[in-house]
C-alpha cells in the first residue's frame, strides 16, 4: 500500500472531484468524476449498481484516480490502485455523508426509486510523482 504524501493530504478534505478511471468491457478506459472521501488509508466513493463503473470494477478492480485541487487546478494528486472492497450502502449513510460535505444537505437529493448504492473502497498501490 502506498501512503498519500503529506503535501497532498489537504486535498482529501476539500470539496474537489475525483476523476475515476476503470477498464471497460472491451479493454477501453472509462472515466468519470465522483465525490470522494478518505478514511485514513483508502479513498472512498459512492456508485450505483447499474452504472458501467460498478460493472467494470466487478470484472477488474484496477483503478486510477486523479483529484484536482479546487483552489489550484494545476495541483493534483494521482492514485493508482484497486477497489479492495465494494460494500452495499442500503441505508444511504455514505452518500448522505457526501451530500452533507458537498451540498450542505443531510440527505442526498438525487436518489432514484429503487436505486442501489455501494461504497467503493480503493487501496492506493502507487502514487506517481
Amino acid at each position: 500500500m502506498a501512503e498519500i504524501p503529506t503535501e497532498f493530504k489537504d486535498l482529501l478534505d476539500k470539496k474537489g472531484f475525483a476523476h475515476v478511471a476503470t477498464i471497460g468491457p472491451s479493454g477501453e478506459p472509462q472515466s468519470s468524476p465522483v465525490w470522494y472521501d478518505f478514511d485514513g488509508y483508502r479513498l472512498l466513493f459512492s456508485q450505483t449498481k447499474d452504472r458501467q463503473k460498478y460493472k467494470n470494477l466487478q470484472k477488474n478492480p484496477q483503478i486510477a484516480i486523479s483529484i484536482h485541487d479546487p483552489d489550484d487546478p494545476y495541483r493534483y494528486l494521482e492514485v493508482r490502485g484497486e477497489a479492495e472492497e465494494i460494500v452495499d450502502d442500503p441505508d444511504f449513510a455514505f452518500i448522505n455523508s457526501m451530500a452533507k460535505k458537498y451540498l450542505g444537505k443531510d440527505k442526498y437529493p438525487y436518489l432514484e426509486p429503487g436505486e442501489e448504492r455501494v461504497i467503493v473502497k480503493v487501496i492506493p498501490h502507487h502514487i506517481p510523482g
